[in-house]
C-alpha cells in the first residue's frame, strides 16, 4: 500500500512539472503574440502619423519597403521580401528563364552597353551585337541611369516589342532598332565535353541549381559516354555556383550514388521542416571515379554535392573552401502576389556536420557578423573514416591556391578597356580559330598595348590604399609633419610604373582579353572551353583521376 501511495505521489509531481512547463509555453507564447501586436499597432500608427504630418509628400510603397528590408536584415541576407514586380526576377533564380532580349548589360561611360548576348537571342536577331551602346528604350534615355532599371524595362513578356536607340560600338553610327522579346532559358550546363591527353574525361561545368538541371547533367553525361565509351573519369565544375533547389542537388547527388542514401537532413524551429532528402533512382554510375571543382563562391547547394560527395567518400573535392552557407529558404506567400523568402532550417551532410560558416544570431556590437568559432567547431568522420569539420564551408581534399585579383587587371576589366579592345578586335577579324585552340599571339598583345597608349588605367596598390589611410589617421593624431619626408619617400618608392605593371601581368592580362574575344564569337560555352586549357584546378583534377593509387588514398579507401 506505502508503495502504491510513493508512486502516486512520483505521477502526481511529474504531471504538476509537465503542468508546470505547459503553462511556461503557453506564456511565453502569449507574450510574443502581445509583443508583436504592441508593436504592430505602434508601426501602424507611426506610419499613420508620418502620412498625415510630415512636411513633404512621402511614397508609402517605397518607405515600407525600406522598413521591411531593414527589419529583414538584422535576420540574414538570405530573407527577403519580394515585391510583385520583383517576382519575375525571382522565378528567374529557379527556373532559369525570364522574358526579355536575351543579353547582359554593363554601364559604359554615361549609358549602357549590351555586353553579352546569349547564343541565338533577340538581340543578336536584331543585329545588335556586344559593345553597342543603348541610347533610348522606347523613346527614354538611358543616360546615369543604373543596370537594375534598364533590366526592367528591356525585360517583358515574349512576343512583345521594345524600341532601342542604338550607337554602333566601332562606328558610333546611330540607328533604331526593333526587338522582339521572346522567353530566354539560360542554360545551366554552359559546357560540357572530353577533357585529358587522350580526352579520357568528362567535364560539365554547372553553374547553377535550376529546374531539371539534373536531367541536364546526366543528358550531358550521357552523351559524352556515348561519344567515347572508355571513359575514365568525371569532373563537375561547381565553381561559382551560388547554388539553387534542394531537390535538384539530390538528384544530381543520385547520378553518383545509389537510390535510398540521405543525401541532406534539414532541421528547423518548426517540425515540417525537419527532413532527410534521399537519393530515389538508380545512379548513372556509382563507381566512376569522380572530382568536384569548388571555390569561394561555390555556395548552398553546391556545397551539398560537395559535402556528399565528401562525407560518403565518392568523389575527390579540389579546389579552395566553400562559401559556408548551411541555410535553407523557403518562398511564403503574401498579399498583392508578394513573396517572403524566409530562413527556415540549417541543412546537414550525411556525416552530420552544417558547413554555415556565419553565424547570424550572435552579432558583434557594431552589428556585424562573425564566423563560427573554431573552439565550437566540430569534427565529424566520412564513411571511411576520414575526418571533416563544420563551421566553415567544406574544405576540399585537395586544396589549390586561388589566384589573387590583380590591380592592374581589375582596371582593365572594370574601366572597360578590355570589353573595349575586343568590341575593336571583333570587327577587324570575321572568324577565329576554334574555340579550344584560340590564343592571342605576341603581336596581339603588342598592338592592345599600342591602343592602350594615352588612356588612363591607373590604379592603387594594396599597399598605396594602406599608405592613404596610414596618412590620414598621422594627420588626425598631429604626427604626420614629423613623418612627412619619410612618407614622401615611401610613397615614391611604392609608386608603379604602368607600363611595367602590364609587362610583367602579361599572361593574366591575356587570359582577360580572350575571354572578352572568345565570347563575342562562342559565347559561354566558347570562354569556359578555352579556359580549360591554363585552368589549375581541371590539371590538378586530370592528375588524380589519371593516378588511381593516389585517388583511392585520398577518399581513404584501404
Amino acid at each position: 500500500m506505502k508503495k502504491i501511495v510513493q508512486q502516486s505521489k512520483k505521477y502526481v509531481a511529474g504531471a504538476f512539472v509537465g503542468m508546470v512547463i505547459l503553462l511556461c509555453i503557453q506564456a511565453k507564447e502569449v507574450d510574443n503574440y502581445f509583443e508583436i501586436s504592441k508593436n504592430m499597432e505602434v508601426f501602424t500608427s507611426l506610419f499613420k502619423e508620418l502620412n498625415t504630418y510630415y512636411v513633404d509628400p512621402i511614397q508609402p510603397g517605397k518607405l515600407m519597403k525600406k522598413g521591411m528590408d531593414a527589419m529583414l536584415n538584422d535576420l540574414d541576407p538570405y530573407t527577403n521580401y519580394i515585391t510583385e514586380e520583383d517576382v519575375e526576377d525571382s522565378r528567374f533564380q529557379t527556373t532559369g528563364k525570364y522574358g526579355g532580349i536575351g543579353s547582359t548589360v554593363r554601364k559604359k561611360d554615361e549609358y549602357i552597353a549590351i555586353s553579352e548576348p546569349y547564343e541565338n537571342s533577340p538581340i543578336i536577331k536584331a543585329g545588335i551585337k556586344a559593345g553597342d551602346v543603348i541610347l533610348e528604350i522606347d523613346g527614354h534615355t538611358t543616360k546615369n541611369k543604373e543596370i537594375d532599371d534598364i533590366s526592367k524595362f528591356l525585360k517583358g513578356s515574349a512576343t512583345t516589342q521594345v524600341k532601342l536607340k542604338i550607337r554602333d560600338g566601332v562606328t558610333n553610327e546611330v540607328s533604331t532598332k526593333t526587338v522582339t522579346r521572346e522567353e530566354i532559358t539560360v542554360t545551366s550546363v554552359p559546357y560540357a565535353g572530353m577533357i585529358g591527353s587522350n580526352n579520357e574525361y568528362g567535364y560539365v561545368r554547372l553553374t547553377q541549381f535550376t529546374e531539371r538541371c539534373s536531367s541536364i547533367v546526366r543528358g550531358a553525361l550521357d552523351s559524352l559516354k556515348k561519344a567515347n565509351p572508355n571513359m575514365k573519369g568525371v569532373i563537375i565544375d561547381l565553381r561559382y555556383n551560388p547554388g539553387g533547389l534542394l531537390d535538384e542537388a539530390v538528384a544530381i547527388a543520385n547520378l553518383f550514388i545509389n537510390g535510398g542514401q540521405i543525401v541532406v537532413t534539414t532541421k528547423g524551429k518548426n517540425t515540417e521542416w525537419n527532413k532527410e532528402y534521399k537519393t530515389q533512382n538508380a545512379p548513372w554510375d556509382e563507381k566512376i571515379p569522380l572530382t568536384v571543382l569548388v571555390n569561394r563562391n561555390s555556395a548552398s547547394a553546391s556545397e551539398i554535392i560537395a559535402g556528399t560527395m565528401q562525407d560518403l567518400d565518392r568523389g575527390v573535392i579540389i579546389g579552395q573552401r566553400s562559401f559556408g552557407k548551411g541555410l535553407v529558404q523557403n518562398l511564403r506567400s503574401l498579399p498583392f502576389n508578394a513573396k517572403l523568402k524566409v530562413t527556415t532550417a540549417k541543412y546537414y551532410t550525411p556525416s552530420g556536420r552544417c558547413i554555415q560558416a556565419l553565424d547570424y544570431t550572435h552579432r558583434n556590437e557594431d552589428g556585424s557578423v562573425g564566423e563560427v568559432s573554431d573552439s565550437i567547431k566540430t569534427k565529424f568522420k566520412t564513411k571511411n573514416g576520414r575526418i571533416v569539420m563544420d563551421g566553415g564551408g567544406v574544405d576540399p581534399d585537395i586544396k589549390v591556391p586561388a589566384k589573387e585579383s590583380l590591380g592592374i587587371v581589375n582596371s582593365l576589366n572594370t574601366k572597360s578597356f578590355a570589353f573595349d579592345y575586343a568590341t575593336q578586335y571583333v570587327a577587324k577579324h570575321a572568324t577565329v580559330s576554334s574555340a579550344k585552340d584560340f590564343a592571342l599571339s605576341e603581336t596581339d598583345f603588342n598592338d592592345f598595348l599600342q591602343w592602350l597608349e594615352g588612356k588612363d588605367y591607373s590604379y592603387k596598390t594594396k599597399s598605396e590604399e594602406s599608405l592613404v589611410k596610414f596618412k590620414e589617421i598621422a594627420v588626425k593624431e598631429n604626427y604626420f609633419t614629423a613623418i612627412q619626408q619619410d612618407f614622401e619617400s615611401l610613397q615614391k618608392s611604392l609608386s608603379h610604373d604602368k607600363k611595367q605593371d602590364l609587362i610583367k601581368n602579361k599572361k593574366e592580362i591575356i587570359r582577360l582579353l580572350q575571354d572578352e574575344i572568345i565570347t563575342r564569337y562562342y559565347f559561354q560555352r566558347g570562354r569556359f572551353q578555352n579556359q580549360l586549357a591554363d585552368d589549375d584546378e581541371v590539371k590538378e583534377a586530370i592528375s588524380i583521376l589519371g593516378d588511381n593509387s593516389k585517388y583511392k588514398g585520398l577518399l581513404g579507401v584501404k
